[in-house]
């Protein structure tokens, strides 16, 4: 299969901090590819590079062959691009906002109106554009952003944390343009995200943290690596509890403040057993199947959210 986008050996630091390192990343033509991880975990950096908006300084990119530091040019013909930052001028109507986009590209006259046209037929807003963009909902909104992104007919889209601000309806409509655009042109989609239901909606993903990718494969092959089902355990004495299951049935698990996550292959007949022997230690079990969430905690010994501390910061929903 031919490759959309090959990312090798990719490195970028901002003076002494490292934001990448040693990336490397393959997205076969055609498919949806998630960037799954933290803030500050390196996706918007990379994403900037391949979008050619940084300069890069180790490593190669290519988009559909063509070498983003040789040929940045070449490259931005090849890209669609929607920024997580709203772009659009609310004083301007639909049509006009997409006007504008059309002739940075060199679009114009029946051309353009064409296209114009056919994108808002795609993202379902033909029946919007005459109205200012800032009577929109955030929904509409983005489908717009999508909409100025496809106008001179990309092969492969960036979309850089596309539901973030989202109400769950808005960000299912976006996901329905999406795999629409996928299933129908072939169009391939990379995607940064840190929502672990969108990053499901992926056909392969790259988990990024601290600059590195710490897993990748489809959303399946990851969960099914953590190895069983898991088990999550909330204790006051957490480290103490650990090492006592760790002394009685042999089991390693992952402590995260007062949380500890056990992955194993017989983890309902295990819950009865640490129940039985520890109920005095525990606030809260649970029994659960494999998430995205729990193969970050594998790769990295950590959760999600947690930063340098270890502390859990508030989760951002769209």
């Amino acid at each position: 299969m031919l490759l959309a986008l090959s990312v090798r050996g990719v490195g970028h630091r901002y003076g002494e901090r490292v934001a990448l390192n040693a990336v490397d990343i393959s997205v076969d033509a055609g498919r949806i590819f998630g960037l799954l991880g933290p803030n500050g975990g390196g996706k918007t950096t990379l994403f900037r590079l391949i979008a050619t908006l940084l300069p890069l300084q180790t490593g190669a990119i290519s988009v559909c062959g063509e070498d983003v530091a040789a040929s940045p040019q070449a490259v931005r013909r090849l890209l669609g691009v929607t920024f997580q930052s709203a772009s659009l001028d609310g004083r301007l109507t639909v049509r006009e906002n997409l006007m504008h986009q059309g002739h940075l590209y060199g679009l114009s006259g029946n051309r353009l109106r064409d296209r114009i046209d056919a994108v808002l037929n795609y993202v379902s807003l033909a029946d919007r554009k005459s109205e200012l963009a800032d009577r929109l909902s955030g929904g509409m909104k983005r489908r717009v952003e999508l909409a100025k992104c496809l106008l001179h007919q990309p092969r492969v889209l960036l979309l850089d944390e596309p539901s973030t601000g989202l109400d769950p309806g808005a960000r299912h409509d976006v996901w329905s343009v999406l795999t629409h655009l996928q299933s129908e042109f072939g169009t391939t989609i990379l995607v940064t995200t840190h929502l672990m239901d969108e990053a499901e909606r992926c056909e392969q993903l790259a988990i990024l943290d601290r600059g590195q990718v710490v897993a990748s494969g489809s959303p399946a092959e990851l969960r099914q690596s953590v190895g069983g089902d898991c088990l999550t355990i909330h204790s006051e004495s957490a480290p103490r509890l650990a090492e006592q299951l760790r002394d009685r049935f042999q089991l390693d698990s992952r402590v995260s403040g007062d949380e500890l996550r056990i992955e194993h292959p017989r983890a309902a007949e295990l819950l009865g057993q640490i129940v039985a022997e520890f109920r005095g230690e525990l606030s809260s079990i649970a029994l659960s199947q494999p998430s995205l969430e729990d193969v970050f905690l594998q790769r990295t010994g950590r959760r999600f959210w947690e930063n340098e501390q270890g502390i859990v910061a508030e989760a951002r929903h769209g």
